[in-house]
């Protein structure tokens, strides 16, 4: 019986699924924040809708973009990320970044 799937979409299916545990080392060298203007202003990376936002880290919208990203499990890891730019860049305020989101609530189980 011949099948409606061309081979290079099989192909292309089989890659994917033999890829998908290399996928998992990748996520552990991604960076979701890219910091800019000594810390002012950060591109947020978001793994979830595949988009970069470019925000003020003190605006709201710094707030919400990243507790999409703690509410859909990356907590932890944006916390290390800033607490690695607080350590980094000790003048560009990442531990005044880090105080507001924990105020807000954001890293909260």
């Amino acid at each position: 019986m011949a099948s409606n799937t061309s081979k290079t979409a099989r192909a292309s299916v089989r890659a994917g699924q033999a890829g998908q545990g290399a996928a998992l080392s990748v996520l552990g060298e991604f960076k979701y924040l890219i910091p800019l203007n000594n810390g002012k202003f950060a591109y947020v990376r978001n793994l979830i809708s595949g988009k970069t936002a470019h925000l003020r880290t003190d605006s709201d919208a710094f707030v919400e973009e990243i507790r999409a990203l703690a509410t859909a499990g990356h907590a932890a890891k944006i916390r290390a990320e800033i607490n690695g730019l607080a350590a980094a860049h000790p003048s560009d305020g990442w531990d005044a970044t880090e105080k507001r989101l924990v105020e807000a609530g954001v890293f909260e189980a």
